[in-house]
């Protein structure tokens, strides 16, 4: 039997993974991915990763602009104790051998980002994802002992009596599907932007954990707080990292003009500050963006408007330097170099706020369930995660559920229970006959089509009642065709057919809990903007939303205050005096 099962193979799940074996050397520990774990999505982070070290900085301003940020959606106890930890863990990357970006004195550089008063976002140049995951992988592969389930694929959380007790899987490989046993489990499988037609986000990014949870009984939360991010490249929907900003890149309309200057990004003043505009929160700015769609300052292209991303100004040894993935995005994906020439982008789906509740150790409601990184929900992020706080979220994060996760396999040591072979042995068979195919419905594609159109004309940047109301009709429906999908392939082996019926499953689920939040919260906040209720509404809704799956699997959503310590609510600023 397993001690502590990880399902998801990325910044979180590594980081878990590392925290269990340094803790207990006897604990069993296993690692469940989709992919290759140097294939997760972490690897795709590009700008940076927050935390307090610089002269002049302090922990109570990355609280502060943290809170201020997520629009006092965040628990306050649950941030004290990131913005704490986060310098710690990244001091441990760099004595596990990440590459930070160093200034001439050999000090490790930092860079401004979105949201922050202070330059706190440790880099290295515009790969930090990368680096880190390897980083992290390498010192993995340090505890021979630890189990590595390469691209498998978790369909079921065993669950009897309010207590976990392991997963059904499907290697992808072999089509061989397994009953894993395990006192504890880590859900740390990433976000759920494939719900949407245009992301920043890789295909494996299907929500998994967090329908895992939902279907076992454990409530989501927030989640409808969906970030658009300002800049991701029209077609792919490829990410051009925030760092380009924060090198000094300008945001320009149609006509040339800086067009950030003419909207209310949270400064306290009205004031432009030219030099630090183009780091407003990224839900304001992609608000920014829409109203300048609405005045015809836009680029009409074969993907939708965009504007324009202005770095020439900086020149091409700065760029080289400190941001030379854009420029390698740029040529290969835009046939264009930043140096010489204006990148077209416009918002992106980039990541969720929301996911499977927890506490802060990551512990869910049900018992020996863990969950850490983007398929959770502290809450450190609120109605809007400031751009950094996502790496160290993974780590610290990642650290504290592997502990507690620990600590509960240590304090379980009874044998395996009954419900892992009855469980597991339904789910083979339901496993079985969808492989099986023959089904007289629709093709998966079109269904998930439909499903992401819904998602992005209901809630999108801006929502209203009326179209939330009409999308929850739509997904109930996309719900009961999709039970009828047709399925051709009936092979074992690499049924990736399979899979994406699976997948769409998972995202419809989940795509009915974005949807039911977004119409229960009747108020704008962060990234949840409604037309039919502008105004930010303290008294009805500075609480979380809980969304639990009912008896008939539609969405039951209520309210859960939100944790205030130090920071009584307030006005949003941002940007560096």
């Amino acid at each position: 039997m397993i001690d502590v099962l990880i399902v998801g193979g990325g910044g979180a799940g590594l980081r878990a993974a590392i925290a269990v074996a340094e803790a207990d050397p006897e604990l069993k520990v296993a690692v469940v991915s989709k992919v290759y774990p140097m294939r997760s999505h972490t690897v795709s982070a590009e700008g940076g990763a927050a935390a307090v070290i610089g002269v002049g900085d302090t922990l109570d301003e990355h609280c502060y602009d943290t809170i201020s940020g997520g629009d006092w959606l965040c628990d306050q106890d649950a941030v004290e104790a990131f913005v704490a930890e986060a310098p710690k863990e990244l001091i441990q990357l760099e004595h596990w051998g990440c590459p930070w970006s160093r200034e001439g004195d050999g000090r490790v550089a930092v860079r401004p980002f979105g949201g922050m008063k202070k330059m706190r976002t440790w880099y290295a140049a515009d790969k930090t994802g990368f680096h880190l995951l390897h980083t992290l992988f390498q010192t993995s592969l340090k505890y021979q002992d630890l189990i590595r389930y390469d691209e498998w694929y978790v369909t079921k959380l065993v669950v009897d009596d309010g207590r976990v007790h392991g997963v059904v899987a499907v290697e992808l490989r072999t089509g061989r599907i397994e009953t894993i046993a395990a006192r504890s489990v880590i859900l740390a499988t990433g976000g759920c932007g494939r719900v949407f037609p245009f992301t920043t986000n890789a295909a494996i990014k299907t929500g998994d954990g967090m329908a895992l949870a939902y279907r076992a009984g454990a409530p989501l939360k927030d989640m409808e707080f969906v970030q658009y991010h300002p800049t991701g490249l029209p077609f792919t929907g490829i990410l051009i990292t925030e760092a380009a900003r924060a090198e000094g890149g300008w945001l320009i309309n149609k006509d040339g003009y800086r067009y950030l200057q003419d909207y209310d990004l949270g400064r306290p003043t009205p004031t432009p500050r030219l030099r630090s505009m183009e780091l407003g929160p990224r839900d304001r700015l992609s608000q920014a963006f829409v109203h300048e769609q609405h005045k015809g300052r836009t680029v009409d292209t074969p993907y939708g408007p965009v504007v324009y991303l202005d770095l020439r100004h900086l020149g091409e040894e700065k760029i080289d330097t400190r941001i030379p993935f854009v420029r390698e995005l740029c040529r290969s994906y835009q046939n264009l170099d930043p140096a010489t020439e204006l990148i077209p982008v416009r918002p992106v789906v980039h990541y969720m706020m929301g996911g499977v509740h927890t506490d802060l150790d990551g512990a869910t409601p049900i018992a020996g369930l863990f969950a850490a990184g983007e398929t959770a929900c502290v809450s450190i992020n609120g109605a809007n995660r400031l751009g950094s706080n996502s790496l160290p979220e993974c780590l610290v994060f990642g650290r504290r559920a592997g502990l507690a996760a620990a600590g509960f396999a240590r304090s379980h040591r009874d044998g395996e229970a009954p419900a892992v072979r009855s469980q597991g042995g339904d789910e083979r068979r339901r496993l079985e006959r969808a492989r099986e195919g023959g089904g007289t419905g629709e093709r998966i594609a079109g269904l998930r089509e439909e499903m992401q159109h819904t998602l992005e004309g209901a809630a999108g940047i801006y929502r209203t009642g009326d179209a939330l109301a009409k999308a929850v009709d739509t997904l109930a429906e996309l719900g009961e065709r999709a039970a009828e999908a047709r399925v051709d392939d009936a092979s074992a082996t690499f049924n990736t057919e399979l899979i994406n019926l699976l997948e769409l499953h998972t995202m419809l689920e989940v795509a009915r809990t974005i949807v039911a939040c977004a119409l229960n919260r009747q108020e704008s906040r962060g990234a949840h903007q409604r037309t039919d209720f502008t105004a930010r509404d303290d008294a009805a809704y500075l609480a979380h939303s809980l969304v639990h799956r009912a008896p008939d699997g539609t969405p039951s959503v209520g309210l859960l205050p939100v944790t205030i310590t130090r920071w009584p609510p307030g006005e949003r600023v941002y940007g560096r005096e």
